[in-house]
């Protein structure tokens, strides 16, 4: 399977270039749609988030990161789908439910576009979550992508959103984003996976 080997081939080159890291990837589920939240410094994030994950984590990236040679044909087989700039259309939204409620693995960047400071997220994520039942991981990524240096991601225990199920609002969209940033954010700080 093309995905198989890319995903190797990447695995390798990131753990020479970067001394790549993963921790915590226990905390994602072996079956089930779940949906892994990032924060995104870099447009190598996407990878970083798949390449230690034992099953296929798809994503939305912009389209713009199809039109890059080889860079663009890597990402279309590590499991990225096209998202236009300037929104999320209506086929993309579908395409990340059907991912999801699929019982398969998806991959947002909350803040919706690279942020190093990563202090503001859109409600994308919280709503894909709550309108599928996917399993939300956190995940943070740490390091920047200079070569030699250790470039770590992090991934959390699920983040708890049953409170919110049902609510549409635009409040709880916040609070579940809010809730989901936060585990981010703390992962980050400290360097380890949250626990329940």
């Amino acid at each position: 399977m093309i995905y198989l080997f890319c995903r190797a081939v990447v695995r390798g080159l990131f753990a020479i270039l970067y001394r790549f890291e993963s921790v915590g990837v226990h905390n994602i589920p072996s079956e089930g749609g779940v949906l892994i939240c990032s924060n995104h410094i870099s447009i190598r994030d996407p990878i970083s988030v798949g390449i230690h994950v034992k099953r296929q984590v798809k994503f939305m990236a912009k389209a713009e990161l199809f039109k890059i040679p080889v860079f663009g044909w890597l990402v279309r087989q590590l499991g990225a789908f096209p998202v236009k700039r300037g929104g999320v259309s209506k086929d993309s939204i579908k395409m990340a439910l059907t991912i999801l409620r699929s019982g398969e693995i998806m991959g947002i960047f909350p803040e919706g576009t690279r942020n190093s400071d990563a202090t503001a997220a859109k409600r994308g994520a919280a709503s894909f979550a709550l309108r599928s039942g996917a399993t939300v991981i956190p995940a943070a990524i740490i390091g920047d992508y200079k070569l030699f240096r250790k470039v770590k991601i992090i991934y959390g225990a699920p983040v708890d959103l049953s409170q919110f199920e049902g609510d549409k609002s635009p409040e709880a969209l916040d609070a579940a984003t809010g809730m989901i940033m936060a585990k981010i954010h703390e992962m980050r700080a400290s360097g380890k996976p949250t626990v329940n």
